[in-house]
């Protein structure tokens, strides 16, 4: 059914449903960049790709997405040294992203739906990797959201507000009442942030779909890894911000669930 809409809507008059999915793999690419230079504070639009490994600098055939890796079989040319799965990875996620962007909605909303997308892509795989969300991505989704819904759907802004605010109030209560009852952060800065960001994207009557969307999904991944071997225990943790990122995106793109 996915694979039917999709490519329904590619064969129809589509030039912003295929602009998106032939930028995604580049988009994708400069994704990676940003996750792995941003938390290191390294610069990110000036400086000159290299070997993370040898440092040698990287050319216009070492950089073409997805093809690059495959055509060096995962290996730096210079060195040797395995790359791993980290850019064709972000790559072929930036791809999906626009794919179902495409098969949900499409038309003049696609480039929306994959700019929200490939936004909280970032901030997921950067809080996995490094266990922060940067004030430098969170803040200025929250006024993306507010700024998207002033030109595009005026009667909602106050909801959105609202969502913003009651966002980051809500996670920063349960913190501090986390922090009171067991001594210990929960929830990071950070998280309430996010959460803030959804609430200007989805609306603070989303909101509680967001939340319980992500904890759900947080439950799933911890019985997956228990299943893979993975010792958890009452104090182990897991970032939450990939979770509310996928939950805000499924509920932007699919709408909240009526009950």
């Amino acid at each position: 059914m996915f694979g039917a809409e999709l490519l329904d809507r590619l064969m129809g008059d589509g030039a912003a449903e295929w602009s998106a999915l032939l930028a995604a793999p580049f988009i994708g690419s400069f994704l990676g960049v940003v996750v792995r230079r941003l938390p290191e504070g390294r610069p990110i639009a000036w400086a000159r790709s290299r070997c993370e490994y040898c440092g040698a600098a990287l050319t216009a055939r070492d950089l073409v997405p997805i093809y690059s890796w495959l055509a060096a079989k995962g290996r730096c040319r210079f060195c040797g040294h395995s790359l791993g799965w980290f850019y064709p990875a972000i790559e072929l996620s930036a791809l999906a992203i626009a794919a179902a962007a495409i098969a949900v909605d499409g038309g003049e909303g696609t480039w929306l739906d994959c700019l929200l997308g490939w936004w909280l892509l970032v901030l997921g795989w950067i809080d996995v990797r490094h266990w922060l969300l940067p004030d430098a991505l969170t803040l200025p989704l929250v006024i993306a959201g507010l700024v998207a819904a002033a030109a595009l759907d005026p009667e909602q802004l106050t909801d959105r507000a609202l969502g913003a605010v009651v966002g980051y109030l809500s996670l920063r209560v349960i913190a501090w009442l986390y922090r009171v009852l067991r001594g210990g952060e929960g929830l990071g800065h950070g998280d309430a942030k996010l959460l803030a960001a959804s609430g200007a994207w989805v609306g603070a009557s989303a909101l509680p779909q967001v939340i319980f969307g992500a904890a759900v999904s947080a439950l799933f991944a911890a019985a997956c890894l228990r299943l893979a071997g993975v010792r958890l225990g009452a104090r182990s943790a897991l970032p939450f911000g990939p979770f509310l990122a996928l939950a805000t995106w499924l509920i932007w793109l699919f709408g909240p669930v009526l009950v």
